[in-house]
Formats: C-alpha cells, structure tokens, sequence
C-alpha cells in the first residue's frame, strides 16, 4: 500500500477536494482506495454523506487503543462509500489528542501503525489533513510516502505554503529519506491577475516542488460533493477532473515540474 498525504496548514484551499478526486481517480483504475479522514472537522466524512457522531468506531478509538489489531482497525473502516473506496471517518474526539495524548511515547507513530495492519488490503491510502500542525500532522508525515500540498493562487494562501514547507524540513530534518513533494495550484482563475501573479510568484520562489499545470476554478467540484459523488463520477470530463488526472498521471510518471501553461499566453 502506497500512503499519500495531502496537507497545507491554511484551511480552504483544496484539501479535501484533492484527496477525494485523487481517491476517484485512482478507483476509476480499478486501485483498492482508503480514504483516511484526519481532520476533527470531517469534511472528507461529510463529503460521502456521512455524520461521525453517528460512526461508532472511528479513526479517534484506533488512535487512543493501546492494543491495536486488524480487527481494531476493521471495525473502525467505513466500507464502499464509493467505488473501490473505503473510509476511516473523523471525529471531533481528534481535536481533543495533543492535550490528552501528545505527549505519549509513540504517539507521533500511531497512525503508520494502523496503516501497517491492513497495508496488504489497499493499493493506497489517502489521507486527508488538518489544517494545524499538531500530532494529527506529525502522524501523516511520518507516515507519508508522497506528499500533496495544494495551495490557492491568491497570496494569503501562499504565505500558508511557507509555513508548510518549514514545517516539512522541521520534521524531516534528521530524516534520511524525506519523501517527493508536490505542490498543486489550485482554485486558478486565469481572468483574474491576481491568480496570474500568484501562480508567477510559486513557480519563481518554488520551482523545485512546483507541478507543471494548475486546478482550475470549476463549480462542478462543489456540485459534487453536494451529490456526494466524487468529481470523476460526477462529471468525469469537466475542467477540474481533467486537471486532476493530468496530476495524477504526473506523479505517477515523475513528470511533475515540466511546465504546460505558458503564462504569458493567459
């Protein structure tokens, strides 16, 4: 099982969009998906329709139990709430885990541990972050093995970025492997010159990480999660989806940083 990661520490700008269109995606392959909701807000639970409180067993009881099993784990797995993907809901009980539990011997390795027990039952987890660095955080990057960090093309959400990046060479600074990182511009209105600066500014001050294309404002994203569909079942030819499968074919080749749009031409 391959453990993606999409997280920035600014709310809004496409985090949970981006994990459940890439969930979508990679289903539509016929890839066995799970969809891990780390965020005490549950918006990817909410996306399929779900309310946690009425989840008995979530992604909160495999974090504070101190046996962990398969079955611990099974029991906590929300299954088939699309095709070929399965969910582990939030709870509002995360919130509550750097207070009570952070600083237990551990604990910044709990969710790797849950992943370890059914790695064999999915081809990839995807998970879904908090907008905070905290436990929740730590726990996603150690179990990253490729990291997603959208980012609105608007400058607020770029300043988001670069507390992420230092926070990502914080965690990772004694590691000695850190794992590929992508950054997604999304939310692009190529109308506005704000976004058309904004886009000019990542790709100049982060050329490294930067993906060659962009996610484009696209309302069908929004009339989606309103059906509780993901993007690609929804509606699999619109603008959005487009660029979503353009990305994941990106990092699937490692053909991340050839640049598609000419801005100049915008």
């Amino acid at each position: 099982m391959k453990t993606w990661v999409i997280a920035n520490q600014k709310g809004g700008v496409g985090k949970t969009t981006t994990a459940v269109s890439l969930a979508g995606l990679l289903a539509e392959q016929g890839k066995r998906v799970l969809l891990v909701d780390l965020d005490p807000h549950a918006s990817a639970t909410h996306y399929f329709d779900l309310e946690p409180d009425d989840i008995k067993y979530n992604l909160f009881n495999c974090f504070v139990d101190d046996n962990l099993t398969l079955h611990s784990v099974h029991r906590c797995i929300t299954p088939a709430v699309s095709l070929n993907i399965d969910l582990i809901s939030a709870s509002m009980a995360l919130a509550t885990l750097d207070k009570s539990f952070g600083a237990r011997q551990g604990m910044g390795l709990k969710l790797k541990n849950i992943l370890s027990e059914i790695h064999q039952e999915y081809d990839y987890a995807i998970i879904d972050c908090p907008p905070l660095l905290g436990v929740l955080m730590i726990n996603a990057l150690a179990a990253c093995e490729y990291l997603i960090v959208p980012v609105q093309t608007e400058f607020l959400a770029i300043k988001g970025l670069e507390r992420m990046l230092k926070t990502i060479e914080m965690v990772y600074n004694k590691a000695s492997v850190k794992p590929p990182t992508v950054v997604v511009p999304t939310m692009f209105d190529r109308r506005t010159r704000a976004s058309i600066d904004s886009l000019r500014y990542l790709r100049r001050n982060f050329s490294e990480n930067i993906w060659r294309s962009v996610i484009p404002i696209d309302t069908r994203f929004r009339d989606a999660s309103q059906k509780h569909q993901t993007p690609s079942d929804f509606s699999a030819n619109s603008s959005g989806v487009s660029a979503y499968r353009q990305l994941l074919k990106d990092m699937l080749k490692g053909t991340i940083n050839r640049y598609e749009i000419r801005l100049e031409a915008v």
